[in-house]
């Protein structure tokens, strides 16, 4: 099997935080998974948008979420751009939430033979500098 990095050693910088998305980011301060949910039509969305991609209102509410979920499906990236190139191969995951929303992110902590559709995963915080963190998934041995 391919040995398999990650990328927690790739220097990163805090994206831009927009006022919108900014209770998402604060949540990250903490370790914690805040999405935002319509309580018109009780569906919840990801990534952070200025109003609901079911009814286009803005009367969203923010949620904590656990934040444990499935690989729903993934890539072995090979080949990367700066600032990933030198730090392949790397998986790359689309992970399936129990709130019904799917959200990519890298996968740390996972050996080639152990990434399947279905794996069971959890959240991994990756600091960033401002504070915040980066949400990355690693295999849930629970």
């Amino acid at each position: 099997m391919t040995d398999i990095r990650d990328t927690r050693d790739v220097p990163r910088h805090a994206p831009p935080h927009r006022s919108y998305s900014e209770p998402f980011w604060e949540g990250t301060r903490q370790r914690r998974l805040l999405l935002q949910y319509d309580p018109q039509v009780g569906r919840y969305q990801y990534y952070p948008r200025p109003c609901s991609l079911f009814t286009g209102r803005r009367a969203l509410e923010w949620r904590e979420v656990e934040g444990r979920g499935e690989v729903y499906s993934y890539t072995i990236a090979r080949r990367a751009r700066p600032p990933f190139q030198g730090h392949e191969p790397f998986i790359i995951a689309v992970v399936h939430l129990p709130e019904d929303v799917q959200i990519m992110g890298d996968m740390v902590n996972c050996p080639a033979e152990t990434i399947r559709v279905g794996l069971k995963v959890k959240p991994y915080w990756h600091p960033l500098g401002d504070g915040t963190h980066l949400l990355m998934f690693e295999p849930d041995g629970e």
